[in-house]
């Protein structure tokens, strides 16, 4: 994929672009930002960008791709490219966007890097953005084209139902009146919102069930972020948005999602919110009478801040061969555990799928539990609520 003069130049040059990757990083944003404010108030999370969370991914993706094309020069890193442009998807992320990010972004490596940014190294590193950019826009346009093309609709809320403490499940109509198109277990949607500032605020959340026929729902844990913008978006839905106010979804999105094959075993795990496409995935296999084993794994602070839990155990009742392994930090009854995810004494079968949501520690430590058990890498699957950090930290 990587043209040969310019891999041996990114080969040379990435000690020094990794070195100072955050920092270039630091410095797109920032110049992005001063041209296109509306970018920050509008279309990105204002809370990754107050955490540094978005800019750890960013710089995370680039070096991870190129690191991918040197390594592996004849293939092409599709989990990474997938994951970003089912983001990208739901955001309504257009082509024309991409020159404005190249712009900002060679701008940076030259402010950072200074003279060392020769025309050979220029050129090599513009090689490696497009690959990744012009990969990212063909999936985009193929995501954009399933799902009958960009943009968003007004939904209006008809229920809400408070599930613990800090979840909320909001079920929405379209105001239209027209047709719902159906989704993917495990698959998510944009929601945005009006926030009093004037801001339009866009976050994704997971489908947490089919509640019936034109409905959608979602599942939304309220992060306690103080005054700054962290969870500014889920306080404004748990505490402004009544049944009858509208919000704006995109179609839904995502790529994990179950494969359909009814012959593997499964593990479905889960921690804190990370249950939302859990119970979908657990929802969808019970509909059509999955008869391969399933074992359900969720680790929460207490059964009291278990979110869908009903859901999570009615669902895995309905099938034939299904088994639940919860862990409670606090307060467990006498059928779960106390304290955290271990799947240690869990019996997983050869040739088990696993699929994850949660906190990146948790995810990390199950998945290098599957592992110790058998589980091909390749089986492991997972989802991560806000920008993925686990390249920038891994």
């Amino acid at each position: 994929m990587l043209s040969p003069q310019s891999a041996a130049t990114v080969r040379a040059s990435l000690p020094a672009v990794g070195a100072a990757i955050g920092e270039i990083t630091e410095r797109f944003y920032a110049r992005l930002f001063e041209t296109h404010p509306e970018l920050l108030r509008n279309l990105f999370n204002r809370g990754n960008q107050a955490s540094g969370a978005q800019k750890q991914a960013l710089a995370g993706s680039i070096a991870g791709f190129a690191v991918h094309l040197l390594d592996h020069p004849d293939q092409r890193p599709d989990a990474l490219l997938d994951r970003i442009a089912h983001k990208h998807a739901s955001l309504g992320i257009a082509p024309e966007q991409y020159d404005v990010v190249h712009k900002h972004l060679f701008a940076a490596i030259v402010e950072v890097l200074g003279d060392a940014v020769t025309p050979e190294v220029a050129a090599a590193w513009d090689e490696v953005y497009w690959l990744m950019a012009n990969a990212l826009i063909a999936i985009e346009k193929r995501l954009y084209e399933q799902s009958g093309g960009r943009g968003t609709r007004e939904w209006e809320v008809v229920e809400r139902v408070t599930e613990t403490a800090d979840v909320l499940t909001l079920r929405l109509r379209p105001v239209d009146g027209g047709p719902v198109s159906p989704f993917r277990a495990g698959q998510y949607v944009s929601v945005g919102v009006d926030l009093p500032d004037g801001a339009h605020q866009i976050r994704q959340y997971s489908l947490s069930g089919a509640p019936g026929e034109g409905v959608r729902q979602i599942s939304v844990k309220r992060v306690h972020g103080g005054a700054g913008p962290d969870g500014e978006v889920s306080d404004f839905l748990h505490t402004r948005v009544a049944v009858g106010d509208l919000v704006s979804l995109s179609e839904p999105y995502g790529d994990l999602v179950l494969d359909g094959d009814d012959e593997h075993p499964l593990l479905l795990a889960s921690a804190g919110i990370g249950v939302t496409p859990m119970v979908a995935m657990l929802a969808a296999l019970a509909d059509t009478g999955h008869r391969a084993p399933v074992t359900v794994v969720h680790g929460d602070r207490s059964p009291a801040d278990h979110a869908l839990r009903a859901d999570h155990e009615a669902y895995a009742a309905k099938l034939p061969d299904a088994v639940c392994h919860f862990f409670y930090e606090n307060d467990a009854p006498a059928n779960a555990r106390t304290g955290l995810v271990d799947l240690t004494g869990i019996p997983v079968a050869s040739g088990t799928r696993a699929y994850l949501c949660g906190p990146l520690p948790f995810m990390r430590a199950v998945r290098a539990q599957l592992i110790e058990k058998g589980v091909a890498p390749a089986d492991i699957h997972y989802e991560v609520f806000g920008p993925d950090l686990w390249l920038a930290q891994g």
